[in-house]
C-alpha cells in the first residue's frame, strides 16, 4: 500500500521501498540500487546462504539483478532461478560475449560470434528459467579492462546488433543493451534502440563522460561496472583517494559508500549494480543511498582527479 509520501513507482511489487529510489530500464521502473551477482560464484559451497542472500535482496527493496551464464558456468543463473519468485517483481538483466573458460588466465573466453551470441542467450533462458529476459546486453571487447577480441573473434557490431534484434523480434529478449562499448560503438548502434551501456566508470575513473552525457540524452541507462574501481592491478580504486576518504570520515560512512553515493547524484539515469557475496555488505551498499551529500562535499569529490582504467591484465 502506497502512503501520502511514498508513490508507487517508490515501492517494489513486494510493497518495500525501492533501493536508492526509482530507476528505469527498458520502460521498467526498478531500483536505482541493484545487484550485480556475478560474486555468488563464492558460495558455491554454500548454496543455502546463496539463497538467502538473494532473498535479503528482494527484501532490501532491490529488483534490478544482473547476471550473465558464464557467471560460474550457471551456477549464478541457477541461484537466480531457484531464489527469486515471479511476485517478486525483479528485472533480470544479462549479457553475452563470452563464455566460461575454466583453465584459462581468468576464466571467460571472447564469444563474440553471431551463433555463439545466439547460443548464449539460449542457455541465459535455459538456466534462469525465463521465456524472456527484459534485457540482454552485447558484451563488446574493444576496450580494457578485461578480454580483447582476436582472430575470428573481432566481428563488426552490425553483424552483432543484427542477431541481437532477431532475438528481440523473436521474443526471447525484451531489449538490447551494450557492455564495453566506445563512444562511436554507441553511437552506430542507437538506431537499434540501445536501452543501457554498461562500462567501467567510477569516481576515480570518469574516461566516458561524453558517453555519459550522451546516454543522459537519450534517456539510456548508465550501468557503470566497477563502481569503485581497483578491479585489476594497476586500475585506481575510489577508497584509496584521499578526498573519497576525507568526505567518508566527515559523514560517518565508509569511502565505499560515498563512491556509491557520489555515482547515484552524479546523473539521473545511473543505476548501480554491486555486487557481493556478504549480507552486510549488501545491506551498507544499499544504505549509501541515504548519504546526503551537501554542495561542499560534492564540489570536493567533483574535482577529484580521473585516471584512466585502459591498463593491461594483472
Amino acid at each position: 500500500m502506497t502512503t501520502n509520501s511514498t508513490s508507487s513507482a517508490e515501492l517494489t511489487t513486494t510493497g518495500v521501498p525501492r533501493a536508492g529510489g526509482a530507476g528505469t530500464i527498458a520502460g521498467h521502473t526498478v531500483s536505482r540500487i541493484g545487484f550485480g551477482a556475478m560474486q555468488l560464484e563464492r558460495l558455491r559451497a554454500d548454496r543455502n546462504a546463496a539463497i538467502a542472500l538473494l532473498r535479503r535482496v528482494v527484501e532490501l527493496g532491490i529488483d534490478h539483478v544482473d547476471t550473465a551464464q558464464f557467471y560460474g558456468d550457471g551456477f549464478v543463473n541457477g541461484l537466480i532461478r531457484d531464489a527469486l519468485r515471479p511476485e517478486d517483481g525483479v528485472v533480470v538483466v544479462s549479457k553475452v560475449g563470452a563464455d566460461p573458460d575454466p583453465g584459462g588466465a581468468i576464466p571467460l573466453r571472447p564469444a563474440q560470434r553471431p551463433e555463439q551470441l545466439r547460443a548464449s542467450v539460449e542457455d541465459n533462458l535455459t538456466s534462469l528459467g525465463l521465456d524472456q529476459i527484459p534485457v540482454v546486453n552485447l558484451r563488446r571487447l574493444d576496450t580494457r579492462p578485461g578480454l580483447r577480441a582476436e582472430g575470428d573473434q573481432v566481428v563488426d557490431l552490425d553483424d552483432q546488433l543484427a542477431v541481437m534484434t532477431a532475438l528481440r523480434d523473436e521474443g526471447k529478449i525484451g531489449a538490447i543493451g551494450l557492455s564495453a562499448v566506445t563512444l562511436d560503438g554507441l553511437r552506430r548502434a542507437l538506431p537499434a534502440g540501445i536501452v543501457c551501456v554498461q562500462n567501467s566508470y567510477s569516481l576515480v575513473a570518469r574516461g566516458d563522460e561524453e558517453m555519459l552525457r550522451l546516454c543522459t540524452a537519450e534517456q539510456i541507462a548508465w550501468v557503470p561496472f566497477f563502481p569503485l574501481g581497483g578491479a585489476f592491478p594497476g586500475m585506481p580504486k575510489v577508497t584509496e583517494d584521499p578526498a573519497v576518504a576525507a568526505v567518508a570520515r566527515s559523514l560517518g560512512r565508509t569511502p565505499e559508500q560515498v563512491g556509491l553515493a557520489w555515482l547515484l547524484r552524479h546523473a539521473p539515469n545511473v543505476l548501480l549494480i554491486p555486487g557481493t557475496a556478504n549480507t552486510g555488505h549488501l545491506e551498507a551498499n544499499v544504505a549509501a543511498a541515504t548519504i546526503a551529500l551537501d554542495e561542499a562535499a560534492l564540489s570536493e569529490l567533483d574535482a577529484v582527479r580521473s585516471r584512466s582504467t585502459d591498463v593491461p591484465l594483472g
